[in-house]
Parts: structure tokens; C-alpha cells; sequence
């Protein structure tokens, strides 16, 4: 979704564009979930914790989803994201838009993941790449359902290489992959085991990357591609003391904080390493291929 407004609001005005759309989304995002049961509780409050732990809603929700599938709680699918996607992307102008998107939803039937490019996405496309199938119905496309793209790929890197003529990818990390320590609550174990089973399909892509970059014969022209591409990745520390819980945190206080992490740490990545785009990789996948 962001990718997608962000796209779209660069179409129409270039970086000023993009940003102004971002903050639409997310305010639109935050204006809905005012009235939201998944609210902080007065100690995650007074403790400062973005997380939401300790409301008794968000613990009887959790209770509820291991019991109750979205089949039962929501039979009607409802989705208040649907009406906020179609205010705030116009999907006739994100299909002919001069950057290239490449969305991955995962097949129910299949487990294969599929990428959407411009012209296909749509408001159920988008809602498909971002659906949790424990919070809400599998979205259907083309008479298929669709889990998030997450499960399949996350982010599927391969078109970034065949159908693009940049050779730098810059994956923006919002999920820890090493965390210290051992979970021990049963939050803490299943907020891990969510973040170990998305984060796989992106170690799996990167180290596949790795070994094609080793064996690909320079002389052919997407050989060349594979020998030459560069790998870099922008991520905060920050995110590893937030729990799985602070994703249902719609408040407008945290939401701008997020914001302003993360253009702390591109601030931090560009700073060191601005001169190493279009010159080197730096990130060392190479070091996941001697891990195998």
C-alpha cells in the first residue's frame, strides 16, 4: 500500500507528491481507528510501551482469533481500508506511472506468489498483499483467493533484476530478522514465530541471489545482470522493542514517530554510504550462501 501511494503521488507531483499522499493515507488511517476498540491501556501509557499488551480488547482478540477464523467474527468482510485505498490512489493513473511496482499476493490454493505490476493492481489487490489470514477473509482475484504476499515472497526481488535497469536494490526493513534472546510468553513466542516465517522467504531470495551472482555467466546479458547487481538495506534498531501488538496502534503520535525513524535512518544510510550506491554492494549476502 505504501508503495502503491507513494507511486501514484509521485505521478502526480513528483517527491512533494509522494510524501503528501503518504501522509493522507496514514492520517486517513488514523482518523478511522479513533473510535478503535485497540486502544493502549493507562499502563502501556504510563510506561511510555507503543504496545498494546495489556488491553484487555487486544488479549480477548487474541483469545478469540486462535477460536474464531474472520469467516466468523466478520462475515461480511468488511474492510474500512477499501474505501481509504480508492480515496487516496487513482489506479487508472498508477498503470501508465513512470516507476515500476511489483505487488505479491500468495495463492490459498497454491501457496505460489503472484505479482501484480501497475496496471493490474486495484484496491482488492493491494488489500490481497497485506491480508492476515487470522484478521481478515482471503481477498479474491480473478476467482482465486489471496493471502499477504508475505507468506510467498517478502519482497519478491527477482522482477527488481529482470525487468529493471537499476542494478541497486534498497530493501527497507520493518521486521526484525535477529532478535537477542529467547521468548518465553506465549506473545513473545508467536510474535517470533510470525517474524521468523516472513523473514524466510526473504533469506531464501537473497541467498538464491548470492549463488546466481557466483555461477551466472558475466557474458550474457542477464548473467551480467545477476553478476553485477548490489544489495543495500536501510533498517532501525528502534523496531526490535516493539511487539507484534503495536501493529494494531493506529495513533496519530505513534504513526509520526515511525515517520520520523525512518527518515532518521535513510539520513543514517545515505550518510554513510551514499558514495557506495551505483559503486558496491553493502549488504554481504555472499555470507548467506556460506551459512547454508
Amino acid at each position: 500500500m505504501n508503495a502503491a501511494i507513494l507511486v501514484d503521488g509521485y505521478a502526480e507531483g513528483g517527491s512533494d507528491g509522494a510524501r503528501a499522499r503518504l501522509e493522507l493515507f496514514w492520517k486517513q488511517v488514523s482518523d478511522g481507528a479513533r473510535f478503535s476498540p485497540f486502544q493502549r491501556s493507562p499502563l502501556d501509557i504510563l510506561l511510555g510501551r507503543w504496545t498494546l499488551d495489556t488491553s484487555p480488547v487486544f488479549l480477548a482478540f487474541d483469545l478469540l482469533a486462535r477460536v474464531f477464523s474472520p469467516y466468523d467474527l466478520n462475515p461480511r468482510g468488511v474492510n474500512p481500508l477499501t474505501a481509504i485505498l480508492a480515496n487516496c490512489i487513482d489506479f487508472k493513473r498508477l498503470a501508465n506511472a513512470p516507476i515500476k511496482l511489483f505487488v505479491t499476493a500468495t495463492n490459498v490454493h497454491t501457496g505460489r506468489g503472484r505479482v501484480f505490476r501497475n496496471e493490474e493492481l486495484t484496491p482488492d489487490v493491494l488489500l490481497a498483499s497485506a491480508c492476515l489470514p487470522t484478521m481478515f477473509q482471503a481477498i479474491e482475484i480473478d476467482g482465486e483467493p489471496y493471502w499477504d504476499g508475505g507468506f510467498a515472497g517478502n519482497p519478491t526481488i527477482t522482477p527488481l533484476i529482470r525487468e529493471c535497469a537499476s542494478i541497486d536494490t534498497i530493501l527497507i526493513q520493518v521486521n526484525p530478522v535477529e532478535r537477542t534472546g529467547t521468548p518465553r510468553t506465549a506473545q513473545e513466542i508467536l510474535n517470533r514465530v510470525n517474524e521468523v516465517s516472513f523473514n524466510a522467504t526473504l533469506l531464501k531470495e537473497l541467498r538464491m541471489i548470492a549463488m546466481l551472482r557466483q555461477v551466472s555467466d558475466p557474458g550474457s546479458s542477464e548473467g551480467a545482470r545477476w553478476a553485477e547487481m548490489r544489495i543495500h538495506r536501510v533498517a532501525s534498531d528502534m523496531i526490535t522493542g516493539l511487539g507484534a501488538s503495536s501493529k494494531l496502534n493506529a495513533e496519530w503520535e505513534f504513526l509520526t514517530m515511525l515517520r520520523d525513524e525512518g527518515r532518521r535512518s535513510a539520513e543514517e544510510f545515505l550518510t554513510a554510504h551514499a558514495v557506495d550506491l551505483g559503486a558496491r554492494s553493502t549488504l554481504d549476502i555472499d555470507d548467506l550462501v556460506v551459512q547454508v
